[in-house]
């Protein structure tokens, strides 16, 4: 009976040591992706636009909406939202959707990342932002 009782124990104690050495399923960290890559904000210009005139001081936001798949929003009007999926090639991030009418080509190999994109026939090209201002727009 001691012996049953003593086996008991230490089958308890492994499960208590097992089940505290498991990460906790909200502790667990997920692998980012490129969609986590390419999200944040950028800061350039329109650079052509076949329904209007081009545009200095545009902000692009692309933010990260499931696994390498982002939103990017515009301060611009032109520039309407889009969500797409992303593919790696060689030193960019790109859109891999099947709409051939948008563009969103992240060159990783520039610093700060440059980033190009082309929607409703209107283009824009600029930087990310590795601070909250953009240029020219210090306080």
């Amino acid at each position: 009976m001691r012996r049953a009782v003593t086996v008991a124990f230490a089958l308890i104690g492994f499960a208590l040591n097992a089940s505290a050495a498991e990460p906790q399923k909200s502790e667990v960290k997920r692998r980012p992706d490129l969609a986590d890559s390419a999200a944040g904000t950028y800061f350039g210009d329109v650079i052509s636009d076949s329904r209007g005139a081009s545009q200095s001081g545009v902000t692009i936001t692309v933010e990260r909406t499931a696994p390498n798949t982002i939103r990017v929003t515009s301060s611009y009007p032109r520039l309407p939202e889009f969500t797409t999926r992303l593919t790696r090639a060689m030193h960019t991030i790109q859109h891999s959707g099947s709409d051939a009418s948008i563009v969103f080509l992240l060159d990783l190999s520039k610093s700060p990342h440059h980033l190009d994109v082309t929607v409703d026939d209107a283009s824009w090209s600029g930087d990310k932002q590795q601070d909250a201002n953009p240029p020219g727009d210090e306080q």
